[in-house]
């Protein structure tokens, strides 16, 4: 009887076997490899409509029929490859899908030195993806709120500012005038260390802003969000790329600050909102209609997202914080059976128009 291999050992497998592939390559053809490596993953990271890239001139592969490994020539006439162009360009499309099946085919190919050179490539472009394109960040632990799936609260407890600060703890800044005489430490705030990669962190537990703007927290997001996509890329065109130790660090650490900071960015952007709505209702200027477009962190889109309603039409219509009861309650018994949230999702926007009820329900 057959022992069923379950699919987290088999893409653990592949892995290794991919993995010791490489590393029996001569060191100027992993050199060779790693350098075309890149280039297939900027065309994939920077979208864009065409990609280049060349096969090495020999590898070293398994051969069955000797039952040992030997180097083999590639086929001088297959080695420069060329996917998109001038279609994937008008129709403003990137080369993302064109470049997975090309080394698809060239991975069933006949030839054993093209299908392996493929398949080195494949492996060189997603391990470039994870191990070189994106910073390691510190060890951490997150807990799920309540019955989530995605753990995306920190469990280290915010400890006082130490006298000593290591690299983990700061961002190491070296100014022309000071070269050769070491690295300025500019250590984070407590709130910031809790979490992967301090120098992205915006919002502290209380939703306290604790960079300068709020475009700034914006840009932290968007790179956390770009953070995430190179890992998403790297296991597109490798699956099996999942099974490395340092894919799975960097996804965890970073995919629990991420929708951490998503949610605080949404929820701070909402207090923005309610401030807004009371001065301009104490200004008198709200009598003409009032629309709303809700910020909340879509976790499965992994995305700042908008929620729009009606609080009062067009029209001479004087307000009063009860209209904005009113229209919060009705948005939530929408979306409390909407099916394009999820779970986590759904609570997290309920929370967003909880406050709104709030800060305009008068007892």
């Amino acid at each position: 009887m057959s022992e069923t291999i379950s699919p987290v050992s088999r893409l653990r497998e592949e892995f290794s076997e991919k993995q010791a592939l490489f590393n029996a390559q001569p060191p100027i053809v992993q050199r060779f490899i790693e350098a075309q490596a890149r280039q297939i993953a900027d065309a994939l990271i920077e979208h864009r409509p065409q990609a280049k890239f060349t096969l090495p001139d020999r590898v070293v592969a398994e051969m069955p029929q000797i039952d040992q490994p030997a180097t083999i020539t590639v086929p001088t006439s297959s080695r420069e490859q060329s996917v998109g162009g001038l279609r994937t360009r008008i129709t403003r499309q990137d080369v993302k899908e064109e470049l997975r099946h090309r080394l698809t085919e060239l991975e069933q190919s006949p030839d054993h030195a093209i299908s392996t050179s493929a398949g080195l490539l494949r492996f060189a472009a997603a391990n470039h993806m994870v191990h070189n394109m994106l910073p390691s960040g510190r060890s951490v632990t997150y807990r799920a709120d309540d019955d989530e799936d995605i753990p995306t609260i920190p469990t280290e407890d915010m400890a006082p500012e130490s006298a000593i600060t290591q690299d983990s703890d700061a961002i190491a800044e070296e100014g022309k005038a000071d070269e050769g005489r070491g690295n300025l430490q500019v250590p984070f705030v407590p709130a910031a260390r809790r979490f992967y990669l301090p120098q992205w962190v915006s919002f502290d537990d209380n939703g306290k802003l604790l960079v300068g703007s709020v475009k700034e927290a914006e840009a932290h997001l968007s790179s956390m969000e770009r953070y995430i996509a190179i890992l998403h890329a790297a296991s597109s065109i490798a699956p099996y790329i999942i099974a490395d130790d340092e894919y799975q660090k960097k996804r965890y650490g970073m995919l629990g600050q991420l929708i951490n900071q998503g949610r605080a960015l949404a929820r701070y952007k909402t207090r923005e909102i309610i401030q807004t709505i009371k001065d301009r209702a104490k200004a008198g200027s709200l009598n003409r209609g009032l629309s709303l477009s809700l910020p909340y962190y879509d976790d499965q889109e992994l995305n700042l997202a908008m929620t729009s309603f009606e609080v009062i039409p067009a029209g001479r219509i004087m307000f009063v914080p009860a209209f904005v009861v009113r229209a919060a309650r009705e948005e939530a018994a929408k979306r409390i059976q909407d099916t394009r949230f999820n779970p986590s999702t759904r609570k997290h926007l309920m929370a967003e128009l909880q406050m709104l009820e709030d800060a305009f329900f008068q007892a």
